[in-house]
């Protein structure tokens, strides 16, 4: 397991004449970052093992007709010589056999498994889905480092199917996840905040405070590039004070990002308060190299004809996307993301 040391800051080294403070940070900036490199070479080392151990077995199962007795006893003898080792069970080389199976004739995802924990390739490769969505997941544990309770929380939530169907569609084809499009970057059209647990009636305000109880969960779900700055945020104008439910900065974007909560249905007058809201932040708290700030209003059902007519003649950078406090059915988001690739694939 990786070790981490105490947080790299001034406030761990005590001060000493002989050697400045800024020395000494810089001294266990570089061990850090070189035990972090060891980390990552064992991570790719212990995965390019599993691979080939995975490839010899499926090779020798399909020459010598290989069964299950003969993968028990050479997890025997692999236990009696490596007695420190785990994951060399039965099952153990059999997931390294799906996982060679998997990605054998795949030239762009196989360097890709290398740079995710062995757990999370499992929870990957034995997903049953597209080699698309198992490159989509494996790009967005690159990118974000997941744990493999966040990871799990992304699959269950079915979080390909509600990206892809986020993308700009306007080109008559689905969006391509790839080097240019990295996952997690996208606003989504429907967000899955099953983990607020929240009751059947609820506030606005019950809302806000749930997310901000669970602001790590809710920052998993909208994408790690988002920094929490406030909720009730008070922009004052002509001498009114008006406050944003939440306020965030997303570092990908470069600006800052007005939340809206609604309990209720989209309605054209949402548009109006939050280009209100996103003038004033601009005028008044965006700086010179950031970009113009971004609204995102969430309500629980969203007709998009009438997002279309109420944003048809606004710049202004506003989205409206709808909430779920429910997990949202797998077969609805898989048989509507089929039913736009046929369109787009004609």
């Amino acid at each position: 397991m990786k070790q981490e040391l105490l947080p790299i800051n001034s406030e761990i080294v005590q001060k000493d004449n002989a050697i400045d403070n800024k020395d000494i940070i810089q001294v266990l900036s570089i061990i850090q970052n070189h035990r972090d490199n060891a980390y990552r070479k064992a991570n790719e080392e212990q995965i390019l093992a599993y691979f080939e151990l995975g490839k010899f077995l499926s090779n020798k199962i399909k020459e010598k007709q290989w069964g299950t007795k003969v993968i028990e006893m050479l997890a025997q003898k692999i236990s009696k010589v490596y007695p420190e080792l785990i994951g060399f069970t039965r099952s153990g080389l059999y997931r390294m056999i799906q996982f060679y199976e998997t990605y054998r004739d795949n030239i762009i995802v196989s360097p890709l498994v290398r740079q995710i924990s062995w757990t999370n390739n499992i929870l990957i490769f034995s997903h049953k889905s597209s080699m698309e969505e198992k490159e989509f997941y494996i790009r967005l544990c690159i990118k974000n480092n997941y744990s493999k309770r966040e990871l799990e929380r992304q699959i269950a939530s079915h979080y390909y199917e509600r990206y892809m169907l986020s993308g700009d569609t306007t080109e008559n084809k689905l969006p391509i996840v790839g080097e240019e499009d990295c996952p997690n970057t996208r606003i989504l059209d429907t967000y899955c905040l099953e983990f607020l647990d929240l009751p059947n009636k609820y506030s606005e305000k019950d809302l806000q405070t749930a997310i901000v109880e669970n602001l790590k969960d809710f920052i998993l779900e909208i994408g790690k590039d988002f920094t929490f700055i406030a909720k009730e945020f008070r922009v004052s104008v002509g001498n009114t004070d008006n406050y944003i439910d939440l306020l965030f900065y997303n570092r990908a974007f470069q600006c800052l990002v007005a939340f809206e909560l609604k309990i209720d249905k989209f309605i054209p007058e949402y548009i109006s308060k939050m280009n209100f809201y996103l003038e004033a932040l601009d005028r008044e708290y965006k700086r010179p190299n950031e970009n113009p700030s971004i609204g995102i209003i969430l309500c629980t059902d969203v007709n998009k004809t009438v997002v279309e007519y109420a944003t048809a003649r606004s710049t202004s950078p506003a989205y409206v996307s709808s909430y779920s406090t429910k997990l949202i059915d797998e077969k609805l988001l898989k048989q509507k993301l089929t039913e736009y690739q046929k369109i787009f694939n004609k």
